[in-house]
């Protein structure tokens, strides 16, 4: 019978925490903005770790110079992340970090927006229709 979660999905909710923590804490570089970590997926043979993150601009940045900043700052500092996750994990070896842009949220805000479009303008086409009509 297997387990309910295998040993990598605990590895990886334990770096998510982590790392959370970590960011927030000991990176004080200004171009990293506020940054999420989604989801962490780990390796079977914890070889290297696959870090998705989301950020929200801040200022005058565009979008896209924020997740460049943030993605930049992330990759720089993998190897103090890694070490010091050493430190808080109790592993025989740390997972090397890679970090991706985590465009879930950008795809869903495109889409809840292309839905109220869609319905806005079907409300739009009945109610010209009900005019026609004379109703």
């Amino acid at each position: 019978m297997a387990k309910e979660y295998s040993r990598t999905q605990r590895i990886a909710e334990q770096m998510q925490r982590d790392l959370a923590k970590l960011i927030q804490r000991e990176i004080k570089d200004p171009r990293i903005g506020m940054v999420t970590i989604s989801f962490v997926k780990v390796a079977r043979d914890l070889g290297y770790a696959e870090v998705y993150f989301t950020v929200m601009p801040f200022g005058e940045d565009t979008e896209d110079d924020a997740v460049s900043a943030a993605s930049d700052v992330l990759k720089d500092a993998a190897g103090f992340l890694r070490t010091e996750l050493a430190r808080n994990m109790q592993l025989r070896t740390v997972p090397k970090l890679r970090f991706h842009y985590d465009a879930t949220i950008d795809r869903g805000r495109r889409l809840h927006s292309l839905i109220e479009q869609t319905v806005r303008e079907s409300k739009a086409k009945a109610k010209r229709n009900d005019d026609e009509n004379g109703e």
